[in-house]
């Protein structure tokens, strides 16, 4: 299936020569876009290296880009400080730990061990990906610089899903957040794709040919206005735990232990791990087993099934993986907020869950076009103007834009 070229429009090419002409001199050589992305399902699958079902949609963030003719590499996102980062020096940096910075000298530190001789370049950066919007702003980034690096100094000889493992890289050792590919991999191959993860360096990727334009849903992501501040030990409570899990099976990941295997040892593993633990591998298992259901269901053309598996994985993400309350929280629980109002504005029609890492970012709802004005209404006047955003799915991945 051949993919659109992505043509920038003429307000943001505007735009970003504005931005590039005031912050670095003169006009850029070129455009690059990566876009957000949006799970569909396999909530928290992919660091267990099971499936997922993702895509790439129309928030995206952009660069305009120029050669330097220096070392370093100097990018600005708009609203944000300069970064600039020296490519003769490409280990992590203590100090750049949840950083930018961290981030661009990944992506140049990969490029670099394939054999990518990285220079510098200018780059000013706009996004419609808002940072802690649950559509990946992070994702997206990574794949920006490494679309820049593999189009301005590797002739593109990196593939998407490459890419994409880039960017994982600098996020994971640079950067010092342990997450899994799926935000990567969607945000770099584009479209509505399936993705088995259970071969590390080769993921099956498979594109899932479904119109949603054609269903009579909108997709729509909610955003719980929740802080994210001080909640890193509860993302990382989750791999965490499931490791353990695995530690009693002599396993790395949970992909690699048979479902069978891990009911007998129950039991113990109570006792060994603890019951939360041990509830969040239940969901692993059955939301791994619901991503090719989702899939099969949306080639069938049957939506009807497909919606019935969405509210099956949000009940197993709040039940079972308990990532919808942090820990103690009381007065704050405003992805449970978000998710009562699904219930009541949708009354029993579409579909809603829990999106991406949860605790304190959005629900994803899949609302018949008859309600969406009524439930767009509905959210914004609980949680703040803004908060429900409609989205469409984009074809494109990371791409050198056109104008």
């Amino acid at each position: 299936m051949s993919v659109p070229a992505l043509i920038l429009d003429s307000a943001c090419r505007a735009a970003l020569d504005a931005g590039f002409a005031a912050a670095f001199g003169g006009a850029p050589d070129a455009y690059f876009s990566a876009p957000g992305r949006t799970e569909i399902g396999g909530n928290h699958t992919d660091h267990q290296r099971g499936r997922v079902l993702a895509a790439a949609v129309n928030l995206d963030t952009v660069a305009a880009v120029r050669l330097n003719g220096t070392s370093t590499i100097r990018v600005l996102s708009k609203g944000y400080p300069l970064c600039e980062v020296n490519t003769a020096q490409l280990t992590p940096q203590p100090g750049e730990v949840n950083s930018t910075p961290a981030l661009i000298r990944g992506v140049a530190a990969r490029f670099a061990a394939l054999g990518c001789e990285v220079k510098g370049f200018d780059a000013y950066c706009e996004s419609t990906v808002l940072p802690g919007s649950g559509l990946s702003s992070s994702a997206a980034y990574e794949v920006l610089i490494g679309t820049i690096i593999n189009h301005l100094f590797f002739d593109t000889r990196a593939t998407q899903p490459e890419v994409a493992q880039i960017g994982q890289y600098a996020e994971n050792v640079f950067f010092g957040k342990p997450s899994g590919l799926m935000d990567q991999m969607a945000s770099a191959v584009g479209g509505l794709v399936t993705i088995d993860f259970f071969d590390r360096e080769n993921p099956v990727i498979k594109s899932v040919n479904f119109d949603f334009a054609s269903c009579g849903h909108a997709l729509c992501i909610i955003d719980s206005r929740a802080s994210h501040a001080d909640l890193t030990d509860e993302y990382a409570a989750i791999p965490n735990e499931l490791k353990n899990i695995c530690a009693h099976f002599g396993k790395e990941v949970l992909s690699q232990i048979d479902e069978a295997d891990f009911y007998a040892a129950m039991p113990v593993l109570r006792e060994k791990c603890g019951d939360r633990a041990v509830m969040r591998a239940v969901h692993f298992y059955q939301e791994n087993a619901r991503v090719p259901q989702q899939v099969a269901a949306l080639e069938k053309g049957d939506f009807d099934g497909f919606l019935s598996l969405i509210k099956q994985s949000g009940y197993s993400s709040w039940m079972y993986l308990q990532n919808v309350i942090p820990a103690g929280y009381k007065a704050h629980q405003e992805m449970a907020v978000a998710l009562a109002l699904c219930e009541h504005y949708l009354n029993g029609k579409g579909a809603y869950r829990v999106h991406g890492g949860g605790f304190a970012g959005t629900v994803q709802a899949f609302v018949p076009m008859e309600m969406l004005d009524s439930f767009v209404a509905g959210i914004d006047a609980v949680l703040g103007e803004g908060a429900c955003h409609v989205l469409s799915i984009r074809p494109q991945g990371g791409v050198k834009a056109e104008v």
